[in-house]
């Protein structure tokens, strides 16, 4: 669990690229990047909530891969319907961290790097390990814990998920409390975000839900409503939280791949149970003479289904996890 605090004590203050949030404050701040080619400053706009009364500091983030839009649109209907309103502690909201990849409609930023496999960066390297030097030496001090929101690439379509830091009790307890569907833990990935939180002891959950360039109002509800699960696990929030079903934890994952290549029709939808031997989707080729079934290799819930109807022989089609 996190640090108590005592509540009848002033909260700190923020400060983000010189300028302070004082307790009691509300105010946008933005950390300037780099100019595109034609002049035009890109920066990565930061709201900050700061409650009078001392809490933990939260950062909750989307856009980190920029073709991944479902968190973008999570933390706007939250931003616009005034959800982070709190009787204590600090929320640091950033819509789009990575600006360049929005505007591309891109995963990564324009030289190609994934920003998401720069951390913590550097200060004169790359576009991807500036933006991550400056988000490590800015955000990351200031806070006790975050929410990172991501969907599925490639047309891999992931079922609403929570993922949590395999070595980390304290992001698997807050993996818990967001309530997601699922929940699984996640070995840690060299450069990624997570991974520089967790060296700097900061439990972090990376939430999974819908697929790039596409909005999955399921994804985007579920979102919504585990941030809000989190904020009043931490007694952030004045009003109750309602949790109407209990998240399933995922303890052993596998990746069904292609036998052969041809056009893929699954046979199940995704987030659903399946039984060992079942048949869960089919690949046949454009001329009708051969169609294979594909078939589940354990009993376990479908959480990642490809979305790709022409596949190749080796893709990955289905994740399944067992309880």
């Amino acid at each position: 669990m996190l640090k108590k605090m005592d509540i009848t004590e002033e909260n700190k203050s923020i400060t983000i690229n010189g300028s302070v949030i004082k307790p009691g404050q509300h105010k946008m701040v933005r950390i300037g990047i780099s100019r595109l080619p034609t002049g035009t400053l890109i920066d990565i706009p930061i709201h900050v909530f700061n409650a009078k009364k001392a809490g933990p500091t939260v950062l909750v983030q989307a856009g980190l891969h920029g073709d991944e839009i479902n968190g973008v649109e999570t933390l706007r209907r939250m931003l616009q319907k005034k959800m982070f309103t709190i009787t204590k502690g600090a929320i640091i909201v950033v819509p789009i961290l990575n600006v360049f990849g929005f505007i591309h409609f891109s995963r990564d930023v324009p030289d190609g790097k994934d920003v998401n496999r720069s951390f913590p960066g550097t200060k004169m390297g790359s576009l991807a390990n500036r933006i991550a030097y400056h988000y490590t030496s800015e955000i990351l001090p200031q806070i006790d814990l975050g929410i990172d929101l991501h969907t599925g690439g490639a047309q891999r379509h992931n079922f609403p998920q929570v993922r949590y830091s395999m070595d980390d009790q304290k992001s698997k307890a807050l993996a818990l409390a967001f309530n997601a569907p699922f929940y699984m833990p996640s070995k840690l990935i060299s450069g990624s975000f997570r991974k520089a939180t967790f060296k700097m002891g900061i439990p972090t959950i990376v939430y999974e839900a819908g697929e790039s360039m596409r909005f999955n109002e399921f994804a985007i509800e579920q979102g919504i409503l585990g941030i809000k699960n989190v904020l009043h696990h931490l007694e952030m929030l004045s009003t109750n939280s309602k949790k109407e079903k209990k998240t399933v934890h995922l303890q052993k994952t596998k990746w069904v791949r292609a036998p052969k290549a041809g056009m893929f029709i699954p046979a199940v939808i995704n987030g659903v149970f399946v039984k060992k031997g079942e048949i869960i989707g089919n690949i046949t080729d454009t001329i009708a003479e051969k169609t294979s079934n594909v078939k589940s290799p354990m009993d376990g819930y479908i959480f990642c289904l490809n979305h790709q109807a022409v596949i190749n022989q080796g893709d990955a089609l289905f994740h399944i996890g067992a309880v």
